[in-house]
């Protein structure tokens, strides 16, 4: 079966930490053929990385990218800022779209995003790499088999992102030659796209700190919502909530039971993360480590009252990446027609959670200035 052609837009630190080089690893099944940067440094940084006798073509125009006969796919992996609109034109030169998350920064550019999937050929998937992790998938399972949960925890604190990046023997570049059209077209979208997420669809005051705060939730939270999503569903309310940075907590309500999501940036280089389910009988861990460091394995971890003995199981299921396992799904979707479950309808779900957590924290600071 023939290699599936791909086109990456934006060439910064997820397309040198992980995507080139993964790409390059499962070179039977991907080619890279064309590469968009608003920077000439990082595309001819990123050609040269690129593996194969034949290096991809370079552009600054997307527009060149996506209406390519030799691309099959785009990879968008530029700003958030433009995951939106590039996906989108993306779709209406009918290609498939992989777009790193968070696919929009509000809901208006999710519906933009579904009607211009809806008219296309192509399709559209979200990178949530977690969640394609194999050993997730069979804590999914193990959840599944607790008669009750009666509690849960959520939790990603980590030390600053330089630490594994710096650590990760992929040896990213930072560039500066940006057109200052560029860096302020940037700027401009970042306070539109925000208006629109806070001040129009949440009816929360786009403060500074609730414009990190969004941000934030978007970039590491939605790594922890989406999976906590797909492992205990949607939660019913916001109990309680303290969106500050670089810490941040919430507690959510479900159905019969709590969820605590704690999250932070600290200078302790460490990455803990990982998703904990309390039953009677079993609890259910699943622990994450930094996804910049290739080959850290992801495990799960099953405490068990056995007739009164405690017993604790810990499965590696494979020391292969989440990130190879979701580009294996990536070309399954592409050549095999297999379905993928990070859709843009899934990804809705996580701007629907993220309003649940700004709203409430709006309301609590509105009650705290009231007393």
């Amino acid at each position: 079966m023939s290699k599936v052609r791909v086109g990456i837009i934006g060439c910064g630190q997820i397309a040198q930490l992980v995507h080139i080089p993964t790409l390059g690893f499962l070179s039977d099944l991907f080619c890279i053929t064309y590469l968009c940067d608003v920077s000439l440094g990082a595309l001819d940084h990123c050609q040269y990385k690129v593996p194969g006798l034949k290096a991809p073509r370079i552009t600054k125009n997307a527009i060149e990218l996506c209406s390519s006969s030799d691309v099959d796919v785009v990879f968008v992996l530029s700003s958030d800022e433009y995951h939106a609109d590039q996906a989108i034109l993306a779709l209406q030169h009918d290609k498939y779209v992989f777009v790193e998350k968070p696919a929009t920064l509000n809901l208006q550019d999710v519906d933009r995003i579904q009607q211009a999937e809806r008219s296309s050929r192509g399709k559209l998937m979200v990178g949530y790499m977690r969640r394609y992790a194999s050993v997730f998938e069979s804590a999914i399972r193990e959840i599944g088999g607790i008669d009750k949960i009666l509690y849960a925890r959520v939790r990603d604190i980590i030390g600053q992102n330089s630490t594994f990046v710096d650590q990760s023997g992929m040896f990213p570049k930072t560039f500066d030659d940006f057109d200052d059209r560029d860096v302020s077209d940037r700027k401009d979208r970042a306070t539109q796209l925000v208006h629109q997420a806070l001040e129009v669809e949440c009816n929360v005051t786009a403060s500074p700190s609730a414009t990190t705060m969004w941000r934030v939730l978007g970039g590491l939270g939605t790594h922890d919502i989406s999976a906590m999503r797909e492992a205990l569903g949607m939660p019913l309310a916001v109990l309680g909530v303290h969106a500050g940075f670089p810490f941040w907590n919430v507690l959510f309500q479900y159905s019969g039971f709590a969820v605590s999501y704690e999250s932070g940036i600290n200078q302790v280089p460490q990455f803990d993360a990982h998703i904990e389910v309390y039953g009677q009988d079993k609890i259910v861990r699943v622990q994450f480590d930094t996804p910049y460091v290739k080959g850290l394995p992801i495990t799960l971890h099953v405490s068990e009252n056995v007739n009164g003995a405690l017993k604790e199981t810990v499965i590696r299921e494979t020391y292969e990446d989440a990130y190879t396992l979701e580009l294996k799904r990536v070309y399954e979707w592409v050549r095999l027609g297999k379905e993928v479950k990070t859709t843009i309808e899934d990804a809705r779900l996580d701007i629907e959670i993220f309003q649940m957590i700004m709203k409430a924290d709006g309301k609590s600071k509105a009650n705290n200035i009231v007393h």
